[in-house]
């Protein structure tokens, strides 16, 4: 595949695997970028995962025909972008690898390649290809900490590591926006002033292309995708609405937020969406948190705590970095109410949360007097908006 006239798709898309980094869905598949900067001297950007390291080769050989790569740029040192660098440096021994400074400490844990092939770039460090000169840009904790991306000038091209990434293959027949969002919230989170720091250098940056490590080329919607990285990582809400977590053990606390959908439906909120956090995939649960200005979280009290699914959620929440929302508590008791006093205890560990005043105990079923105190929450919560 073409990206420009110099710049080639090398990549591979595996539509078998079923699970990412051993926890994260996958209904169609993913992809594992490379590129080729073919030039006076030939650029392989980026390695692939172990299943992938064949079908990459065969691409790069196919692509390269009689020619050699000159430079392997290694921008991230995860495994699914780094398990080709010793059968790349093995099949081209002349080649040389380019990676960031502090990639360098960190290579014997990721390949045997000897170091002396190595060579380590810092901040607007350049290397000239011949017409194509490239920009390395630092991008730590962009999500891991030797990240860096590429800005070729020629072709207005920025080679962008893990960040625009997402979910699926390069063809997958979807819109960019829901995938990538699950990818960033999940994968990138919570490194969001890291990446509003690569943001504010790729504003002086000319791009017309944005090649990920992670699903299709971006060219059309590159304006809007970086639009959307800046509301992403500033931890603002992409949308004015309520998320509703329930998490239920027989039931009765779902009964509940489907009623509490339909009233806050009812009172004017034009986006208010449910989830299931026994059954749902709890990766798009965490996205969902993010982009909703409201979380509404409904469980039932457990071992004098919570129950389990609304536990791991907060624990999710949490650890990704989740601020700067409105959310409501709702529990459910049969004798010894402990939810809401749990879930709040969470949720003062994070930041610029607030706490609507009012909470509702439902006991055991929903009934009219459980409906009245829903519906005076509701209330509440259409006042914040």
């Amino acid at each position: 595949m073409d990206i420009t006239k110099d710049i080639k798709y090398v990549g591979v898309n595996d539509y078998d695997i079923d699970l990412f980094e051993g926890q994260y869905k996958l209904e169609k598949g993913m992809a594992y970028n490379s590129y080729v900067i073919l030039d006076e001297k030939i650029a392989v950007m980026d390695s692939v995962d172990k299943i992938a390291v064949e079908r990459w080769m065969n691409n790069i050989k196919e692509t390269l025909g009689d020619r050699n790569p000159d430079y392997l740029i290694v921008q991230h040192l995860e495994p699914d972008h780094s398990a080709g660098i010793d059968t790349l440096a093995n099949e081209y021994p002349d080649m040389k690898i380019i990676c960031s400074s502090a990639a360098l400490r960190m290579i014997p844990n990721f390949c045997d390649t000897a170091l002396d092939r190595f060579d380590g770039v810092k901040e607007k460090d350049t290397l000239s290809l011949g017409e194509h000169t490239l920009t390395f840009v630092m991008a730590p904790m962009v999500h891991w900490p030797e990240v860096m991306v590429t800005y070729d000038s020629k072709d207005k091209v920025l080679f962008s590591a893990d960040a625009f990434g997402k979910f699926g293959t390069t063809d997958a027949d979807e819109a960019w926006n829901c995938e990538a969002r699950r990818y960033y919230f999940n994968i990138v989170g919570k490194y969001g002033k890291q990446v509003q720091a690569l943001l504010k250098k790729a504003s002086a940056l000319d791009i017309e292309f944005i090649c990920p490590l992670h699903g299709p080329v971006l060219s059309e919607t590159v304006s809007e995708v970086l639009s959307l990285y800046d509301t992403w990582s500033s931890y603002e809400p992409e949308n004015k609405g309520v998320f509703i977590a329930c998490a239920s053990i027989h039931g009765n606390t779902m009964q509940a937020a489907e009623k509490f959908k339909a009233m806050l439906e009812e009172k004017g909120c034009s986006r208010v969406v449910l989830a299931d956090l026994t059954r749902d995939d709890i990766a798009e649960c965490v996205e969902d948190g993010f982009r909703h200005s409201h979380l509404v979280l409904m469980a039932s009290s457990y071992d004098a705590g919570v129950f389990a699914p609304m536990s791991d959620y907060l624990h999710h929440l949490q650890s990704k970095g989740f601020c700067n929302r409105t959310v409501a508590l709702v529990e459910n008791a049969s004798w010894a109410p402990s939810a809401v006093r749990t879930m709040k205890a969470e949720l003062e560990k994070m930041k610029d949360i607030t706490l609507i005043d009012k909470t509702v105990t439902v006991k055991t079923r929903v009934n009219d007097a459980a409906l009245a105190e829903l519906n005076d929450l509701a209330d509440e919560i259409m006042k914040t908006f």
